[in-house]
């Protein structure tokens, strides 16, 4: 049988040579590099619609935020309804007012003025933040009071040259900043705050204080009442002339029970020494240089000066071991004690030379009657002023009344406050601390 031959086909394959494949890798590189830029362009033009989004919308979002702060209702109170700029314009004032008043003082208040006031605490369920929302709302409720009754009764006022003051002294401000006026406003008032935008605000407290003044005007007392409460209230307004002494233990904040004892008694030694020889004629100013160090001598030797004389101190203003003792009834002239302080490690040598009243505390003491009535009276309006926090962020409304508590109250009943203890030769009478008649009636007027 013949054997059936059947056709090969051909499949060779062309070699490629080193300058073939040369060529290619150019090919492959430059479809690489094609696709790259394509996509590089696409990715660049999706970002650039992102960030014009983003800009879009953050700008979006700064114009509801503001509109909302000058124009929605932030805070209702009575029958009042602020924006967040109004809240923002009391609120600021109201913290200013108190930065400035207790400066001295935040460092041992435990407030950092650079930090945020509601992370800081004031009290275990208060931030500090809390307590000025509380202090904001509050003095809302007294400038919305005297406004509304100021407008029943007709009570007019022309807050022209007020009104011109405080534009300038704000612009004086500024310039002192070395900031614009319009940055110092937004500082000093809130974030949207202009000169013009917070202007109503701004007359309506001038007015606000303006009939708190008519009414204490009114409310003026007569000579009996003052005379009568200034002999229900006699240890506040009597003074007295003293002279004084003081030795001090000068032990370090370690020291120990014993230590302290040991010290105390070799001061008590000291301190009788010198009654006694007051007591047998010897000059209280002399016996003060001899019980003086080195460097306080000269206080006392000064013969144009009496160091260890005080006048006209009143009981608040004098450390309250001493006080207690030259109030007394039936103190006279001539008398003379040695006292301990065991809060401050001291022995004191007190001599006792008068107790009066100035008759010019009658002023201050029609004032205290005045603002006292304007007080109750006020009191008497802003309970029907309900708060309602539209917003929610006052959150001071949600503490339970028994834990909303204020530690501005400082007991001053050991006489820690005294400075009259800080050496053994400093002068025996401290610096006024009496908290004055006029501290109260600033703390029950409409902000300023």
């Amino acid at each position: 049988m013949a054997q059936k031959n059947t056709p090969e086909t051909e499949t060779k394959q062309k070699v490629q040579t080193k300058y073939d494949r040369k060529m290619e890798a150019r090919r492959q590189q430059k479809l690489k590099e094609a696709k790259q830029e394509k996509v590089t362009k696409f990715t660049a033009a999706a970002v650039g619609i992102l960030l014009v989004l983003v800009i879009v919308v953050s700008a979006a979002v700064s114009v509801i935020s503001k509109n909302r702060a000058l124009n929605g209702t932030y805070v209702k109170i009575g029958e009042h309804e602020l924006s967040q700029l109004e809240y923002d314009y009391y609120y600021n004032t109201a913290v200013n007012n108190y930065l400035v008043s207790y400066s001295s003082l935040l460092p041992y208040m435990g407030l950092d003025t650079s930090a945020d006031f509601d992370k800081q605490q004031y009290t275990e369920n208060m931030t500090w933040k809390d307590m000025f929302d509380e202090m904001t709302v509050e003095q809302i409720k007294q400038t919305k009071a005297m406004a509304d009754d100021a407008a029943n009764v007709g009570f007019v006022y022309d807050n022209t040259v007020e009104y011109d003051t405080f534009k300038n002294n704000l612009k004086d401000a500024a310039e002192a900043a070395n900031i614009s006026l319009k940055e110092y406003y937004r500082q000093s008032f809130g974030d949207y705050a202009t000169e013009k935008n917070i202007q109503p605000f701004v007359e309506e407290s001038m007015l606000a204080n303006a009939y708190y003044d008519e009414m204490l005007v009114k409310n003026t007392p007569s000579d009996e009442e003052v005379k009568a409460y200034y002999e229900d209230n006699k240890q506040l307004y009597d003074k007295v002339d003293f002279r004084s002494f003081i030795f001090n233990t000068d032990l370090s904040s370690d020291a120990s029970e014993e230590e302290i004892s040991e010290a105390m008694d070799g001061l008590k030694e000291k301190a009788e020494a010198m009654m006694k020889a007051r007591k047998d004629g010897g000059d209280f100013e002399e016996l003060c240089a001899q019980n003086a160090s080195e460097d306080a001598k000269a206080n006392y030797e000064n013969a144009e000066t009496e160091y260890s004389l005080s006048e006209g101190r009143n009981y608040s203003g004098i450390t309250s071991v001493m006080a207690q003792w030259l109030y007394e009834d039936g103190r006279k002239e001539g008398d003379i004690t040695v006292l301990r302080d065991d809060y401050l490690h001291q022995y004191y040598v007190v001599e006792f030379i008068k107790k009066y009243f100035d008759e010019a505390d009658n002023a201050s003491i029609s004032n205290t009657i005045a603002t006292q009535k304007v007080t109750e009276y006020m009191t008497g309006m802003v309970v029907n002023y309900e708060v309602v926090d539209v917003k929610g962020d006052l959150k001071y409304l949600t503490i339970p009344p028994a834990e909303n508590t204020s530690t501005d109250d400082v007991d001053n009943s050991s006489g820690a406050v005294s400075t009259d203890g800080a050496s053994s030769e400093d002068k025996g009478n401290t610096d006024e601390a009496e908290v004055s008649e006029e501290n109260t009636e600033n703390n029950s007027k409409p902000a300023e």
